[in-house]
């Protein structure tokens, strides 16, 4: 009578949270299997049959549902070829009671059975679901439970300075689940912190980083991307120089403790780094700060190297550009065009997206992902609408060098927030006028401002027609936070005000 029964096609599930035990001839993955399959053979007269498929999830957390065999497994459920869903127990498949809703409504929507062979459930009844429920919301609980324990546990080890695992850094490898000196790697941290010493600047010590051929630590891992041993970059460098652990300190929770492990650097040139490091931030911050780059953290080279503000002075006029980053020390990994004018460019986008996009002006770059520059165009990335990804390309060729200087008109008196200001007042009182927006509590809630700004704001849009060109044509004699408050409408009186 067996063989009239419906064959039901079993899927076997298995899960190890750890890599523990792995390495075996015959490991917890192989008993859960094992186990499976005597219960499904058990299961024969009513036309049980497993898979020949293997899920497997080795060293996988039952905290998530971000695992490769689950994902196939549900693939394979979508595709309608599983049946009856076998696991030796229910924690194999989830241990989050929010991930388990997830998966019943799946399993559910293909009418997909769900077995534990030493939970034995219907998940068919009212009954069965909420003996599942309560299973996992203790399953869960446990999960919590000991996560907490780690945590506590390794919070406490790293106060008494002790090493709990992690990435081991340049310098140091591990003994007895200690921290202990690599003399080897230890001489190359005094050398890059010497010569950051010597040097003076990242761009400096990459180059000259590069030229001894000194790279970041190497490691033996099975993930390609772990493995290190690659030549340094500004990030990773300038964590590097701020990690105290070379001065014998611990690290938890955004504090510092004294480690058990021995100090690779003395404290005097570890706070000669920290000071020249602060010095340095300071003078870049200062220098972004005073560009006004419309572009900035948006444009990039044709070999993906970001490019920043700049300027340069000459007799006296002070030109804006943005420059590639690999020019920095790394000038062999730069784009086919490694510096441009920035009114140059900032026009020719802003052109662009007022042709192609039908937005206020002080909105068009929010639209931009990206832009890239090479030598032959400009290709702006606009964010994806619907899951489609939007372009445009500006036909551009570079100009001889030199004639970027000469070309460019000094920007040096231009006040771009006030611009910014003006352009947004008028663009806010159109819609007020036209009946587009009815209050301005609407305004603000589309600008995503606070109806106070717009207020302030608006002011600028009854300004006299000759400060409004003097502020677009960089000539205006005074800044935004100069202009009062409140105006007057005469535009006489406004003069007299604004001074």
């Amino acid at each position: 009578m067996a063989n009239d029964a419906k064959v039901l096609r079993c899927a076997i599930y298995t899960r190890k949270s750890t890599e523990h035990g792995l390495e075996q001839e015959f490991n917890s993955l192989d008993a859960q299997r094992e186990a499976c399959e005597a219960y499904i053979k058990s299961q024969a007269f009513q036309g049980w049959k497993a898979l020949p498929q293997q899920y497997n999830d080795p060293a996988f957390s039952g905290g998530n549902l971000d695992r490769p065999a689950l994902k196939r497994l549900l693939a394979d459920i979508e595709a309608g070829k599983v049946d009856v869903i076998v696991v030796y127990k229910i924690d194999r498949l989830t241990r989050s009671l929010a991930d388990f809703a997830k998966l019943v409504d799946a399993f559910d929507t293909k009418s997909v059975s769900f077995v534990a062979v030493t939970q034995q459930f219907n998940t068919t009844t009212s009954m069965g679901r909420l003996t599942l429920n309560v299973l996992l919301s203790f399953a869960q609980f446990e999960r919590e439970l000991a996560a907490e324990r780690v945590r506590d546990k390794v919070a406490a080890s790293r106060r008494k300075g002790k090493w709990t695992g992690g990435t081991v850094p340049l310098g140091y490898a591990t003994k007895d689940k200690k921290l202990v000196i690599d003399e080897s790697e230890a001489e190359t941290v005094r050398t890059i912190f010497r010569l950051y010493l010597e040097l003076g600047s990242f761009s400096k010590l990459v180059t000259e980083l590069d030229r001894r051929k000194i790279v970041t630590k190497r490691r033996s891992t099975k993930v390609a991307k772990y493995r290190g041993g690659i030549p340094f970059t500004y990030g990773p460098l300038a964590y590097f120089l701020k990690n105290r652990i070379y001065i014998g300190e611990t690290h938890h929770g955004g504090k510092w403790f004294k480690g058990e492990h021995d100090a690779i650097l003395d404290q005097p040139t570890f706070d000669r780094v920290q000071e020249l490091l602060k010095s340095n931030t300071v003078k870049r911050k200062v220098k972004f700060s005073a560009s006004g780059a419309l572009l900035q953290g948006k444009l990039f080279d044709d070999k993906g190297n970001r490019m920043g503000p700049s300027f340069s002075s000459k007799n006296g006029v002070r030109y804006r550009f943005y420059v590639s980053t690999a020019l920095r020390g790394r000038s062999h990994t730069a784009g086919s065009v490694t510096r441009i004018s920035a009114p140059e460019i900032e026009g020719l986008v802003e052109t662009a997206l007022s042709e192609k996009l039908q937005l206020p002006a002080d909105k068009m770059l929010d639209q931009v992902k990206t832009i890239t520059l090479s030598d032959n165009r400009i290709r702006l990335a606009l964010n994806p609408t619907r899951g489609k990804q939007r372009l445009i390309d500006i036909p551009w060729t570079p100009k001889p060098k030199g004639s970027a200087e000469v070309n460019t008109p000094p920007t040096a008196k231009v006040d771009e927030k006030l611009i910014k200001s003006i352009v947004r007042s008028h663009v806010w009182l159109a819609d007020l006028s036209s009946g587009r927006q009815t209050s301005i509590e609407a305004v603000a809630a589309e600008a995503n401002l606070h109806p106070k700004i717009i207020r302030q704001e608006l002011r600028l849009a009854f300004l006299p027609p000759d400060l409004i060109k003097a502020a677009l044509e960089g000539e205006a004699t005074i800044e935004l936070k100069q202009i009062p408050k409140t105006l007057p409408l005469s535009w006489q009186e406004q003069h007299r005000s604004i001074g």
